[in-house]
């Protein structure tokens, strides 16, 4: 029989406290997220206050670090270029000093500004308002409301006539029949044309039947969205002209008629608002060097309210205050954290991309997480949280922090990043003949030859990647 005794036993474990884990979630949340759950706390807190900002943008508000060099090792012996230092800060000055104020004024008094539809009505809003439009009983109406559910932004029914069928029952009791009329009949015949199609042969024959018969080449186009759709999209025009035993012309007016269709009849009706990226970071050139800056505009600087916490006394009454108090603590102490972290890791990232800065994507030098990580002495794992949704503003665009990074392709002068290779697969097929396009094969011999060693098919899949069409359907496509 055991008998009951007393051990000591000594480990060692991983605890995740509180401020730990407010840390990581502040550090993968991107600028604007950020700015709500800092004005979320600043509302619930009363022991946090937001700085007034002192001076101006010029004085040195955002938090900076310069890179040197080129050489990601060592950043203290290489000379600045002056030439490329002055192109590239007056390409980041005139992206810097241009706003609404600035634009040039059209000489044209009668030249007017669109401006885009805020309305915010959506596909469903319009259809069911030309319903209630229609007179019709309270059956019919049922019906062309569950039809209208069942439609897409897009303007496609997703769902089978079966499924609309079950929502409505046992409020509704109706056939396959009754609600394949109400669709053909009613919500097809709706604004905008095509809506309610089921395939894009549909919809492209809803649009073609509201023009008028006399139309060249409607008959023929009819044929052509109900049979041969797909030798359109894959300009087998040829094809087409064999199968259908009509003349150029014909064809010709026929394709015209097909392409004018919308296939996608929903977007003209409801467009998702565009989203807006705000950069984490600004990079810029000045005096010979890379400098890189935080984007503190859009998050206001915190700091503890000297007066309540000078105030707190030691009774009980002031715990729920003490409590705020070291959260508003751990607040600032994360986004310090935070703001030190995305500063290292988006200084690295210039640091070993100067070349991409200066010269462009062909440039691109092959970099992966763990090269990060090692340069700023980090995890992995956190230089993926502060890389992720995070955006840096150069003088050549807004790029995610995640376009720098690239896996490794053997070439003779040493590795290359495979957004390079995409870059000068890119600019192979832009200067080839129009009448003999460069086949994968072709542009894996002349990488080959320019010191990049890659196989056909790595550049039929970076090609496919960057949404470049076969050398065949090139060569049709610029031959029509």
């Amino acid at each position: 029989m055991l008998k009951p005794s007393l051990q000591l036993k000594l480990s060692q474990q991983l605890t995740m406290t509180p401020q730990l884990q407010q840390a990581i979630r502040l550090l993968q949340l991107p600028v604007m997220e950020l700015q709500t759950q800092i004005q979320t706390a600043l509302d619930e807190n009363v022991m946090l206050e937001a700085e007034e900002p002192e001076g101006s943008p010029e004085d040195g508000q955002a938090e900076s670090a310069a890179s040197e060099s080129d050489d990601p090792e060592d950043f203290s012996d290489a000379e600045p270029e002056p030439e490329v230092a002055v192109a590239a800060e007056a390409e980041w000055e005139d992206t810097q000093k241009t706003g609404p104020s600035e634009a040039p004024k059209s000489a044209d008094p009668r030249t007017t500004v669109e401006y885009a539809d805020r309305s915010e009505e959506t596909l469903r809003d319009h259809l069911l308002w030309q319903l209630e439009l229609t007179n019709l009983d309270a059956r019919t109406t049922a019906i062309g409301q569950a039809v209208i559910d069942a439609i897409n932004d897009d303007g496609y029914l997703t769902d089978d006539l079966e499924t609309i069928r079950a929502t409505l029952t046992p409020d509704v009791l109706v056939s396959i029949e009754d609600i394949e009329q109400v669709l053909v009949k009613l919500v097809q015949q709706f604004d905008p044309a095509g809506v309610g199609a089921r395939s894009v042969s549909e919809c492209v024959q809803l649009q073609l039947g509201q023009l008028v018969p006399e139309t060249p080449g409607l008959e023929l186009a009819r044929r052509i969205a109900a049979e041969h759709l797909q030798l359109v999209a894959e300009h087998q025009y040829g094809v087409l002209k064999r199968l259908l035993r009509a003349s150029d012309g014909d064809i010709e007016a026929a394709v015209a008629l097909v392409r004018a269709c919308q296939p996608r009849p929903g977007a003209n009706v409801f467009t998702a608002p565009p989203e807006y990226v705000v950069p984490d970071v600004f990079v810029r050139r000045h005096e010979g060097q890379w400098v890189v800056e935080l984007n503190n505009s859009m998050s206001p600087q915190l700091r503890v309210n000297q007066v309540y916490a000078g105030s707190l006394g030691r009774g009980e009454e002031y715990d729920a205050l003490k409590a705020q108090l070291q959260e508003a603590r751990w607040l600032i102490r994360s986004l310090e954290i935070r703001n030190e972290t995305l500063l290292k890791v988006a200084l690295t990232i210039v640091q070993r991309q100067t070349e991409f800065l200066e010269q462009g994507e062909e440039h691109m030098r092959p970099m992966v997480l763990r090269d990060v990580a090692e340069a700023i002495e980090m995890h992995e794992s956190t230089v993926s949280r502060v890389t992720t949704n995070k955006y840096m503003h150069t003088p050549r665009g807004v790029f995610e922090f995640r376009y720098f990074f690239s896996s490794h392709v053997t070439g003779e002068e040493g590795d290359q990043s495979s957004t390079a290779v995409r870059a000068k697969i890119r600019k192979l097929v832009g200067a080839e003949d129009p009448e003999k396009p460069l086949s994968d094969s072709q542009i894996a011999q002349m990488l080959s030859e320019g010191g990049v060693t890659v196989a056909r098919r790595t550049v039929a899949k970076y090609r496919e990647a960057m949404k470049i069409a076969s050398s065949s359907e090139r060569k049709r496509s610029k031959s029509q």
